[in-house]
């Protein structure tokens, strides 16, 4: 009885030691903009680590899959915004890591129900959270003592894409390089990462990250600049389709947007219909839902991130963002509805 109890007492000391030791560390981040990117490339720059590029739809899966990762030891959240229709969901997903004492950073400047803020401290989630900065300038920020001083520019980048370069940080970053500098850079970034959206490009995102933790410029990155003159060229297309196909209601002016980014044709809307507020849209035909982005002029007086977060909820779909820049993913059959509701709502 004896030796059988000494036995039994090995298999279970070893079978705690054979589980696997948690040493990975991993960066989740938006996939779609120079901020996101710039922020998962200040990540790696001061943790190494891996990196997982993600669309606002496709976060909470991705987080999702993170509860069968069993080398999983420190993970990054950064500017992937939360709304109405996801926000518990990762609330309930960060809990169930935190239980196997997974460490986890959560850094984002859209806006957050003070709830979940709340809820996020309480199972103690680290929140590096300010909606007065960009994301990217938010990482610099706090890890700046293990960074690079080449990491400021790439900081200054997710600013200026952002159009947040002129907030308190950021604008004492931007003042370190010449202004026209910075800029062409940006927005060199910015078309390289527009024109790799497609899920067949994504390694290419990976790619950019990887060159910009090694302390690149944007310009320095092989074809960079030819990359961001075939974007330009494609963008040029747009404006003609924009005055022809757009529509103006009493409030915005609207447009579905059918062989390029709804994105990209956002500014041009807003700008040629006169209105403070734009909205345009591409069907996924896969998902049988609408992408839509929505931004406003700086005489926009609602907050659009707030409003369409509860508008596409209320029509099944989710969204959210900034005060003048925002997203959204509407059934296929509710966007027409969606665009009535928010020419309604901005009266009110």
């Amino acid at each position: 009885m004896t030796i059988k109890s000494k036995k039994t007492s090995v298999r279970k000391r070893s079978a705690k030691t054979s589980k696997p030791e948690r040493t990975k560390i991993l960066c989740v981040s938006h996939m779609e903009d120079a901020d996101g990117i710039s922020s998962a490339a200040l990540i790696k720059q001061a943790f190494g680590g891996d990196t997982i590029l993600v669309d606002y739809p496709g976060m909470i899966d991705a987080l999702k899959d993170l509860r069968n990762d069993e080398k999983l030891k420190k993970l990054f959240i950064c500017d992937l915004g939360l709304n109405k229709e996801n926000s518990e969901c990762f609330v309930d997903i960060l809990t169930e890591l935190r239980k196997k004492s997974i460490s986890i950073t959560y850094i984002d400047h859209h806006n957050v129900d003070s709830k979940i803020i709340t809820k996020l401290k309480k199972i103690k989630v680290k929140l590096i959270h300010d909606a007065s900065e960009c994301t990217s300038v938010l990482v610099y920020d706090a890890f700046k003592k293990k960074l690079s001083e080449h990491s400021i520019f790439i900081a200054v980048c997710g600013a200026i894409t952002d159009y947040m370069e002129n907030k308190p940080i950021a604008s004492k970053l931007l003042q370190i390089y010449d202004r026209q500098f910075a800029l062409i850079n940006a927005t060199v970034l910015t078309y390289n990462i527009v024109g790799h959206q497609r899920k067949q490009d994504i390694d290419y995102l990976y790619y950019l990250v990887d060159e910009l933790a090694e302390s690149k410029f944007p310009h320095d990155i092989p074809n960079a600049y030819a990359i961001a003159q075939i974007q330009v060229g494609k963008l040029a297309e747009i404006i003609s389709k924009v005055k022809a196909s757009m529509k103006i209601s009493k409030n915005l002016g609207y447009m579905e947007v059918v062989d390029s980014g709804a994105s990209g044709a956002a500014n041009f809307v807003l700008g040629f219909s006169g209105k403070d507020v734009a909205i345009t849209y591409k069907e996924r035909v896969d998902k049988g839902i609408y992408a839509v982005s929505v931004r406003g002029s700086a005489s926009c007086k609602t907050h659009l991130g707030k409003l369409v977060s509860i508008v596409s909820s209320e029509l099944g779909g989710s969204g959210g963002g900034h005060d003048r820049a925002c997203g959204a993913v509407v059934p296929k059959d509710k966007i027409r509805k969606f665009v009535s509701e928010i020419n309604s709502r901005l009266s009110k």
